[in-house]
C-alpha cells in the first residue's frame, strides 16, 4: 500500500490527491503536520529515493526561510539535517509518495505517472 504524507492545506496535495483518486490507486493519507516521519524513517526514504537530501526540504515553506536555510543547509552535516527534518513536518517538501522501494518528493504528474501506471 502507497504511503503518502500530505498536508490539507497545501494545493500540491490536494492536486496530488486528485490525481490518485482519479487514477484509482489506493493508498494511505498521513497528515505531514501531525504525525511527521521520524528520523530513521526518513533515512530509510532518502536511502529509497536516489535523490539529493536537499529534495527532502520545503524549500518554498515559511519555515524554511524563517530559519534561514537556504545559507544554513550547505554547512550542515547530513546528521544536522536529518533532525532537522524530523523535528517539524512542514519543513519536509510535500507530497511525499512512498512506495515499494521507492519515494518521490513533490507533486510531478510525469513522475508519478512513471511510477504507478
Amino acid at each position: 500500500m502507497l504511503k503518502v504524507y500530505c498536508y490539507n492545506k497545501c494545493s500540491t496535495c490536494r492536486k496530488a490527491l486528485k490525481w490518485l483518486d482519479d487514477h484509482s490507486i489506493s493508498y494511505d493519507l498521513i497528515d505531514i503536520k501531525a504525525d511527521h516521519p521520524d528520523e530513521k524513517s526518513l533515512r530509510e526514504y532518502y536511502a529509497m529515493s536516489g535523490l539529493p537530501l536537499k529534495r527532502f526540504f520545503n524549500t518554498s515553506g515559511i519555515p524554511y526561510r524563517e530559519l534561514g536555510l537556504s545559507k544554513k543547509l550547505p554547512e550542515m552535516s547530513e546528521d544536522e539535517q536529518f533532525a532537522l527534518l524530523a523535528s517539524d513536518g512542514m519543513l519536509v517538501k510535500r507530497p511525499m509518495l512512498i512506495g515499494d522501494g521507492f519515494v518521490l518528493t513533490g507533486f510531478k504528474e510525469d513522475e508519478w505517472e512513471a511510477k504507478l501506471r
